[in-house]
């Protein structure tokens, strides 16, 4: 596999990394037609544990299938595929170095009591991994819940084994705790912050949701205002979170969130285009749909960032 020089510049970020954990960053960055452009679009399926099946799949049964999703993301080009341990085992053999894999190695469910405090369980480690070819390990951590800090020393353990073996990081950031409030989740300051914590943890690649203009802390606000931080539109909140993973030298990709129309997919995907986000990491707006559907919509946004929509 030759890398482009586009790739080349996003692997010389990743200073002290071995060539194994590069090897696997570059699989990710050079597979499907967004290959060798820096850009990426993920599927991830990991909603059947965080929200149950029908939730996730009822809307296009064919999704119940963990073949499916293997398919769709083959089919439509995309860079990887990402997954809970069962699904990637599902498939692991049938589809073996078609597509390269993300194993998400922490989950939590909606059946949790709400008083609980925002946590994942471990559920898949660096040696599953392995075992099924993994390029990376996903994992999730909640900067704001009352049990982040051990989330933190979870995945630094798990990135370090990972890394010495070969395996990427992958890290999903995303905001949530008994002090924020639901619109905080999302506020731009939090977001930013989120992903500088994910950077600061030792992850490859980040996975955000995009933010709002809405300011969650009030120190932050001082700072914001005080020093004109643009956060007026989608684009410059993407810029503003690319600045927080070390001025744009971590990987970062976007998530879909819930079902959506395409215009606001593509409006979107735009956003993080032009704001120099790497790109979508999009489950639901994927496979809630027909798979003509899906296939059609994940097209349009392979042209988006290629610069050709």
């Amino acid at each position: 596999m030759k890398t482009t020089a586009t790739v080349q510049k996003i692997l010389a970020n990743y200073e002290s990394e071995t060539p194994g954990v590069k090897a696997s960053l570059a699989r990710m960055l050079m597979n499907g037609r967004l290959g060798g452009t820096g850009k990426m679009i993920i599927l991830p399926v990991d909603q059947g544990f965080e929200h149950g099946p029908a939730r996730s799949f009822a809307p296009n049964p064919a999704a119940y299938d963990p073949h499916y999703h293997y398919e769709i993301a083959i089919e439509a080009g995309l860079n990887a595929y990402a997954a809970p341990l069962g699904m990637i085992e599902a498939g692991a053999d049938t589809f073996a170095g078609q597509i390269p894999t993300i194993l998400k190695a922490n989950s939590a469910n909606s059946l949790m009591p709400g008083a609980a405090p925002k946590d994942q369980a471990i559920t898949a480690t660096v040696d599953d991994a392995l075992r099924l070819g993994c390029s990376a390990i996903g994992f999730t951590i909640y900067p704001g819940s009352a049990v982040a800090l051990d989330m933190f020393e979870e995945i630094a353990a798990m990135r370090e084994e990972a890394a010495a073996k070969g395996v990427a990081t992958v890290i999903w950031s995303y905001p949530r705790g008994e002090d924020l409030s639901k619109e905080g989740e999302t506020a731009i300051d939090v977001g930013a912050y989120a992903t500088q914590i994910a950077a600061l943890l030792g992850a490859h690649v980040i996975k955000v949701k995009l933010s709002t203009d809405h300011l969650e802390q009030g120190e932050a606000r001082k700072v914001y205002e005080k020093h004109g931080i643009d956060v007026t539109d989608p684009a410059a909140r993407v810029r503003h979170c690319m600045q927080a993973a070390f001025n744009g030298r971590r990987i970062v990709v976007f998530s879909g969130g819930a079902q959506k129309g395409e215009d606001a997919v593509f409006e979107d995907a735009k956003a993080i285009r032009d704001g120099g986000g790497n790109g979508s990491i999009i489950g639901r707006n994927t496979f809630q749909r027909s798979r003509e559907d899906a296939l059609k919509m994940l097209d349009r946004l392979v042209a988006i960032y290629k610069g050709e929509a």
